[in-house]
């Protein structure tokens, strides 16, 4: 008789339900999806599937949570078993998609999805997910309300601007116009000053911050901000995970001769992360050399400009990663050693940014 070795509950999730599909591993290797049921995404839901989940599978042999990294739509079940003491497995969502299409699946539907996932969590070898400190989900919150604020008052000064230009200006309109732009300048005053407070009182958060502020063009805020949204580089193992999890992977589209589109960064990622890198990628080109002569070369190369901001965005997240890593501080020759890859990175690999 078969002896069950290896227990997998894929979940894929959206804003008001998951989907659930269990999957077991035999000890000759073949793996099996035998039960697969939906329920909501709330505290009550989550209950309810760990019930379900108790009495499906074998008590005896460990089970693994495996459900992707979906904006925030997983955090409250992923808690939630935390607390449980359950194994948890939290998979970029790149990871997913790239084996789906190892697997013959004709229509993706969210039961697909969930049957994948299982499959998934059966096959690899999963890091245990462990909660994120409380200092990166509040300064997360916090930096993103800033970016919704900063957001606002860029339409609030496009509509000054307009006003301004009529021919016959409501001064009233004009009056209540600014008074909204100081307000909003007010309240991103106030979450930087937190932000700033919250890393000051974490020794080891500050010090990281620190490392990564000391690239050119990348401030204290950015630097909380990556940070922030990589929660420490918790799913992170390498520079092209985390270019993957930003969005800077490149998306190609090619088939034979007939098919051969230009590529493109995917876009697929984390926006938050990745336009946070837009700023420190033009304060770089104009106050660092280095960065400044891998921009002109991509530039003369490509002639396109964009291309080689990208470029610089995606150089200036792998850098922080890097020093993350070693715990060291950026140094002009720093990039010395590794030029002539980092150039052939950037104007082989690197794609062309299209809107959209």
């Amino acid at each position: 008789m078969k002896k069950i070795v290896k227990q997998a509950v894929g979940i894929d999730i959206a804003q008001k339900e998951l989907v659930i599909c269990l999957g077991r591993m035999y000890d000759d290797w073949t793996p099996e999806l035998f039960a697969s049921k939906t329920f909501a995404n709330t505290p009550k839901g989550h209950e309810s599937l760990m019930v379900w989940v108790g009495k499906q599978m074998d008590e005896t042999v460990a089970i693994r949570y495996v459900m992707e990294a979906t904006g925030v739509y997983h955090e409250g079940l992923a808690y939630f078993l935390d607390d449980k003491k359950q194994e948890i497995s939290i998979i970029l969502p790149n990871k997913i998609s790239n084996y789906v299409r190892t697997l013959e699946v004709k229509t993706v539907t969210d039961k697909t999805a969930a049957e994948a996932i299982a499959r998934f969590g059966l096959e690899r070898k999963l890091d245990r997910w462990e909660k994120p400190k409380e200092t990166y989900r509040t300064m997360k919150q916090l930096t993103r309300e800033r970016n919704q604020i900063v957001e606002e008052r860029s339409m609030v000064k496009n509509h000054l601007h307009a006003e301004e230009s009529e021919a016959f200006p409501n001064k009233s309109t004009i009056k209540r116009i600014n008074a909204r732009i100081r307000f909003l300048n007010k309240q991103e005053a106030a979450i930087k000053a937190e932000v700033e407070t919250i890393a000051k009182q974490d020794t080891e958060l500050n010090g990281n911050i620190e490392l990564i502020s000391s690239i050119p063009g990348v401030g204290r805020l950015t630097a909380a901000i990556i940070l922030a949204e990589t929660n420490g580089f918790e799913l992170i193992r390498n520079k092209r995970q985390l270019a993957s999890y930003a969005g800077f992977d490149v998306k190609e589209r090619q088939s034979g001769t007939s098919i051969k589109k230009k590529p493109k960064i995917s876009k697929k990622g984390n926006r938050n992360l990745r336009k946070a890198m837009h700023l420190p990628a033009l304060s770089a080109v104009k106050n660092d050399e280095r960065f400044r002569a891998t921009y002109a070369r991509i530039v003369a190369k490509d002639g396109i400009k964009m291309k080689a901001v990208v470029a610089i965005q995606r150089k200036l997240l792998e850098l922080a990663y890097t020093l993350y890593k070693t715990q060291t501080c950026y140094k002009k020759d720093y990039l010395k050693t590794e030029e002539q890859s980092e150039i052939k990175e950037a104007t082989n690999d690197m794609p062309l940014l299209l809107p959209g």
